[in-house]
C-alpha cells in the first residue's frame, strides 16, 4: 500500500492490520458457480456473463465479468453480503482497497456497499473510474468516513459498458490520518460559535440575486431593487464585490432584472433569464409581469450580452443546469401576469433558448421559483420549496422525468402548502442522492413560520419525505426588541449553505412575511442528521431578498434584507465557521491540471494529511433558492504530498462549469479553494467514459401523471405577493393578512404597522379592504383613522 501523507513533524497514515478480504485472489471455490466469499449482482437490460478464469496476475485464478449488449445497468462481482465474507470495519475510519485489474471498456467502477446496522444492506458509493488496460495494472483508492451505524462493507468493480474487466488480487486496509493538535484563534466563544463580522463597505444596490463567479468576485443583481421609482426612471443596477479588494463596482444593467433567474453556465458565464416588465397596478387588477429578455453576464468583462428571447414572461423562474449542459427552467408570471405553463430549455451547443415545440411540455405550473434539483439519472426532483403561497396539488413534491415527460408525486412532505420561501439542498454529498428540506411559511395566509424539517433519500426504490429534527429557535423580533422563540415558531426566507467540512449551515429569516427577523443559525449534519445549534447569529436582519452564500476562502456572505415597509438593509456580513479558529489550514500547493474531465483522475500536491476533497458549485442563489448548489466526493489515492483525485463519469452528479476545490484535514479543517474547470470538449468526446447511473427511485408506488391538455397559462391571483396593493407604493407590501396574533381592528393594525416602521401610506383609489382609513382621508393609519 502506498503511505498517506507526510508533513514536516514525523507523523503519518499508518497501514492497519493486514488485507481485510477474505479469498482475495478468488483461488477458493465457492458452493455454487463463484468463487468462495464472491457473488453476482447487477441490474438492467444487458447480457452478460461471470467466470473465473486462468488469467491471473498472481496465483491460478481470475474473475472477468463481461457485458455483450447493453441498453442499461450493470454487473458486478462483489464480495458476498455475509457475517462470514464481508469485512468488518469502524465507523469514521478510512479504508485503502486496491486491486489488480485489465479492461477493454472504460465504463467501470469501483462501487461499494454497506451493511447499516438498522436498514441492512444498502448502496453506498462509487469510488473509481478504471482506465483501458490491455495488462495488468493496480488501481487503488480511499474510502471516505464509514458512516455511523455501519459495521460491514462489500465493494467490487461494476461495468457498465460492452466489453470486459479482469480482476484479480484485491486488498483492504485500514488507515489513519492524523489529525493536527486543535488551536483556538479566536475567543472560547467563536471556535465554538463562529464569528460575524460587518464589513465597513455596504453594498451599493439593493441586490436581490448573488452569484460568486469563477474569479471569486460577486455579482449582485438588483435591476429596480424592488423600487418603483427606480424602475419608472429606467435605472437598473448590478455590482460586483471583490473580496481580494473589499470593495465593490457598479455594473451598468439593462434590463429590470429584478427577480430574475439565473445559473452558471459550463464556461463560467452566468444565463440571466427575465426579470421585471412592470409592477402590480395600483387597483390591484394586474400583477408582476415578466420579461422574456435573457442575457449572459461575462465574468472577464463584467458585462452583460443580450441573448435571444425566451418564449414567454418568466417573473420568479426556475433554472437548473443539466448534465449536457443545458439549463431548463420552469414556473414564474408571464406578461400578463399569468401562470406561466412552458417549459424552456437553453441549449448550450447553439447558445440560445430553443423554440418551445422543441422542447417537451407537461403543461403543468411549477409556481414561483420551484426548487428543480437534478438527480443522479438525469431527472429532476422538485423539492416542494417554491415562493409565495401554496404548493403544487397533490403531495407538493414529485419527480419530473423530462424524457419521458411524466410527473411523479413523492410522498411525505409536511404541511406543503406553508414550504412557501423554504430552502431545499442536495445534502453532501451529491453521490449520497439526499434532500434536505427547511422551514418555509405562507404569505397568503401569513401563518407563524414553521420548524418542519423533511429529508428524502432519492437512492430508495419508492422515495419519500421523513421528518427530520425541529429547526432549532433562536430569537425573534416583532418590532419591540428580541424576545426567544416559543411554541412551534421556525422561520422562512431560510439560507442555506453547503460548507466544505460537508455540513450545511442554515441562518438568517423571519417569522412571518416580509416582517419580525429570526437571528438563529446553526449546522445541519447529514452524517447524523442532527443540528448543531447555537452557533453565532448574524446581527444583520438577513430575511426577504436576503441570500447567504460560500466563498472560496471558506467563509459566508451574507447580503440583502428587504422588509415589507418598502427599505433595504445594504449591510454585508461575513461570517467565520469554527473550522477557521482550529489553527493552520492544510494548502494545496498545486493542481497539475486545471481543466478536469469525467472518469479523469487528477493530481493534486498538498502540504500535510488530508482526510477527503470535495468540489463545491459555486452559488447562484435568490429568494432561499439554489438548486444547483452541491457537493462533489472526490475518493482519493494517497502518495505522500501527492493526491489523485478520483472524479465522478457521471455528469448528472456534477454538471459542467467551475468548481471550488476543496482539501480537509481530519478536523474539519479546509484549504483555501483552487478554481477547477470541469467538462469541456474532451469529457463529451464520443471514446469518453459514460455516466455510472443507477437504478434509484425506479419503483415509486404512485403512478406518473400524463401530461396536461396543451394551454397557454395558468391562473394567477395578481396579489399572490401576499401584498394589498391599496395601500402605498409598488415596493411597499402591507400584508394582505396579518399575523394572526394582530387583532382585525383598525387600531391593532395600524399598531403593527407603525411597530415595523411603515410610515406614511397613501391609499390608492377609493377602496379600503382592511379598514385602514376610516377618516377616508387618503391616508393609511392617520391620526383621525387611530381615534375612530
Amino acid at each position: 500500500m502506498t503511505t498517506a501523507l507526510l508533513v514536516s513533524a514525523p507523523q503519518s497514515a499508518q497501514a492497519g492490520p493486514p488485507n481485510l478480504i477474505s479469498n482475495p485472489g478468488f483461488e477458493t471455490a465457492g458452493t455454487g458457480d463463484m468463487p468462495a466469499c464472491w457473488s453476482t449482482s447487477g441490474w438492467g437490460d444487458n447480457d452478460f456473463s461471470f467466470e473465473t478464469v486462468a488469467d491471473a496476475h498472481f496465483g491460478s485464478k481470475a474473475m472477468k465479468v463481461s457485458l455483450t449488449r447493453r441498453v442499461d445497468g450493470d454487473r458486478k462481482a462483489l464480495i458476498t453480503e455475509n457475517t462470514t465474507c464481508a469485512p468488518t470495519v469502524t465507523p469514521e475510519r478510512q479504508y485503502d482497497l486496491s486491486l489488480w485489474y485489465k479492461s477493454t471498456t472504460p465504463d467501470t467502477s469501483i462501487t461499494l456497499f454497506r451493511r447499516d446496522t438498522t436498514a441492512g444492506w444498502q448502496y453506498w458509493t462509487d469510488l473509481k473510474a478504471l482506465d483501458m488496460s490491455a495488462g495488468y495494472q493496480r488501481a487503488e483508492v480511499r474510502t471516505p468516513a464509514v458512516p455511523p451505524g455501519t459495521d460491514k462493507i462489500a465493494w467490487g468493480v461494476s461495468v457498465y459498458g460492452t466489453g470486459s474487466v479482469t480482476t484479480d488480487d484485491y486488498v483492504m486496509e485500514e488507515v489513519s490520518v492524523p489529525a493536527p493538535a486543535p488551536q483556538c484563534t479566536g475567543t472560547p466563544e467563536e471556535c465554538i460559535e463562529g464569528r460575524w463580522d460587518v464589513l465597513p463597505v455596504k453594498n451599493p444596490v439593493r441586490s436581490m440575486h448573488s452569484v460568486v463567479m469563477h474569479n471569486s468576485k460577486v455579482l449582485v443583481i438588483a435591476g429596480s431593487g424592488n423600487d418603483p421609482a427606480q424602475f419608472a426612471a429606467g435605472t437598473f443596477t448590478s455590482a460586483v464585490y471583490d473580496p481580494a479588494k473589499g470593495t465593490f463596482r457598479t455594473i451598468p444593467t439593462p434590463v429590470d432584472m429584478f427577480c430574475a433567474g439565473h445559473v452558471q453556465l459550463q464556461d463560467g458565464k452566468i444565463l440571466i433569464m427575465s426579470g421585471n416588465k412592470g409592477y402590480p397596478s395600483a387597483d390591484g387588477r394586474i400583477g408582476y409581469q415578466g420579461l422574456k429578455d435573457s442575457y449572459v453576464f461575462d465574468p472577464e468583462t463584467e458585462t452583460y450580452t443580450r441573448t435571444n428571447d425566451m418564449h414567454d414572461g418568466h417573473w420568479y423562474p426556475s433554472a437548473t443546469i443539466l448534465g449536457n449542459g443545458d439549463v431548463i427552467s420552469f414556473g414564474g408570471l408571464k406578461q400578463d401576469s399569468t401562470g406561466n405553463v412552458t417549459a424552456e430549455k437553453f441549449s448550450a451547443a447553439q447558445n440560445k433558448w430553443l423554440p418551445i415545440d422543441e422542447v417537451e411540455q407537461t403543461w403543468s405550473y411549477w409556481g414561483l421559483y420551484p426548487s428543480m434539483i437534478l438527480m443522479q439519472d438525469g431527472r429532476l426532483f422538485y423539492s416542494g420549496s417554491h415562493t409565495f403561497g401554496n404548493g403544487t396539488p397533490g403531495t407538493g413534491a414529485s419527480v419530473y422525468d423530462y424524457e419521458a415527460n411524466t410527473v411523479t408525486d413523492v410522498p411525505g412532505l409536511q404541511a406543503k402548502d406553508v414550504r412557501d420561501q423554504s430552502v431545499s439542498v442536495l445534502l453532501p454529498p451529491a453521490q449520497d442522492q439526499r434532500v434536505l428540506t427547511m422551514g418555509g411559511g405562507n404569505v397568503n395566509t401569513n401563518p407563524a413560520a414553521n420548524r418542519y424539517t423533511d429529508i428524502i433519500d432519492l437512492k430508495q426504490p419508492d422515495p419519500a419525505y421523513v421528518h427530520g429534527p425541529l429547526l432549532p429557535q433562536g430569537e425573534v423580533d416583532q418590532g419591540q426588541g428580541r424576545r426567544p422563540q416559543t411554541g412551534a415558531e421556525g422561520k422562512m426566507y431560510v439560507s442555506a449553505v453547503l460548507l466544505p467540512d460537508g455540513k450545511v449551515f442554515e441562518t438568517g429569516g423571519a417569522l412571518h412575511d416580509r416582517a419580525d427577523p429570526v437571528y438563529e443559525a446553526s449546522f445541519f449534519d447529514p452524517v447524523t442528521n442532527t443540528y448543531e445549534a447555537g452557533l453565532a447569529t448574524d446581527p444583520i436582519p438577513r430575511g426577504y431578498h436576503s441570500s447567504s452564500f460560500l466563498l472560496p476562502d471558506g467563509r459566508v456572505m451574507s447580503v440583502g434584507d428587504n422588509p415589507g415597509n418598502g427599505t433595504y438593509n445594504h449591510n454585508v456580513s461575513l461570517y467565520t465557521p469554527p473550522y477557521l479558529l482550529k489553527g493552520a489550514r492544510p494548502q494545496i500547493t498545486s493542481v497539475i491540471d486545471g481543466e478536469w474531465t469525467y472518469g479523469d483522475t487528477q493530481r493534486i500536491t498538498v502540504d500535510r494529511p488530508i482526510a477527503k476533497a470535495e468540489l463545491i458549485r459555486p452559488a447562484a442563489v435568490t429568494h432561499s433558492s439554489d438548486p444547483n448548489q452541491r457537493f462533489v466526493d472526490l475518493p482519493m489515492t494517497v502518495d505522500g504530498n501527492n493526491v489523485d483525485l478520483n472524479v465522478t463519469s457521471n455528469p448528472n452528479l456534477a454538471p459542467p462549469g467551475w468548481y471550488m476545490l476543496f482539501a480537509v484535514d481530519a478536523n474539519g479543517v479546509p484549504s483555501v479553494a483552487k478554481w477547477v474547470h470541469l467538462g469541456g470538449p474532451a469529457a463529451m468526446a464520443a471514446d469518453a467514459p459514460s455516466a455510472h447511473v443507477h437504478s434509484f427511485a425506479d419503483a415509486p408506488a404512485k403512478a406518473p401523471k400524463k401530461p396536461l391538455k396543451k394551454r397557454s397559462s395558468a391562473p394567477v391571483r395578481p396579489q399572490i405577493a401576499g401584498c394589498d396593493r391599496h395601500y402605498g407604493a409598488a415596493g411597499v407590501c402591507v400584508p394582505a393578512v396579518f399575523p394572526k396574533t394582530v387583532r382585525r381592528t383598525t387600531a391593532a393594525r395600524c399598531a403593527w404597522l407603525k411597530a415595523h416602521d411603515y410610515g406614511r401610506l397613501t391609499v390608492n383609489g377609493a377602496d379600503d379592504p382592511l379598514r385602514l382609513d376610516p377618516d377616508r382621508d387618503g391616508v393609511a393609519c392617520g391620526k383621525g383613522d387611530v381615534r375612530r
